[in-house]
């Protein structure tokens, strides 16, 4: 029954994956204190393979990371360059467009990972989204204490890495 349940899930995360993707991102860095430094962090982000322009926002430390369609987006890529930069993520806003998108349980799949969202229970999701990273290293401390609290026990069977976001 478990196995039939798990191939329920695999499939129903697959089927809508073709169009469903991230469209933009809003990433805050703390400790950004030079123009230098931010340009240099706004070079690396715009090697990822799947961003397809960075717009820097120096007064509030944000970059808007406008992604391409057509390649799955790898959050902890991103988080990798903000820190080998020596900075820290304070947010990390993802739109998502759920159309043609099925969430089960709170479940949904996009490039291979899984994401589970947190407060997402009886919430019906249509079209584009604003989800926030909650996992370490993607929000403060305390954000993701609130919400990894309340993990799911229910992960196994899950393709990828998962992560875990908030509406």
């Amino acid at each position: 029954m478990k196995t039939l349940k798990v191939f329920l899930f695999l499939l129903t995360l697959t089927v809508g994956i073709a169009k469903a993707q991230f469209t933009r991102a809003e990433l805050q860095v703390s400790g950004l204190n030079c123009a230098l430094c931010a340009k240099t962090t706004e070079k690396s982000l715009r090697a990822l393979p799947f961003i397809a322009d960075v717009k820097p926002d120096l007064m509030r430390n944000i970059y808007v990371l406008t992604l391409k369609n057509d390649k799955p987006v790898n959050f902890d890529k991103i988080a990798a360059i903000v820190h080998e930069e020596n900075f820290f993520i304070s947010s990390l806003k993802a739109t998502f467009n759920f159309d043609n998108v099925k969430v089960v349980n709170n479940f949904f799949g996009y490039g291979g990972n899984t994401f589970e969202l947190m407060n997402g229970a009886g919430k019906i999701l249509n079209g584009p989204v604003e989800l926030t990273l909650v996992d370490n290293g993607f929000a403060p401390r305390s954000v993701s204490k609130k919400y990894l609290s309340r993990l799911s026990a229910d992960t196994a069977g899950n393709p990828g890495r998962i992560y875990h976001l908030a509406i």
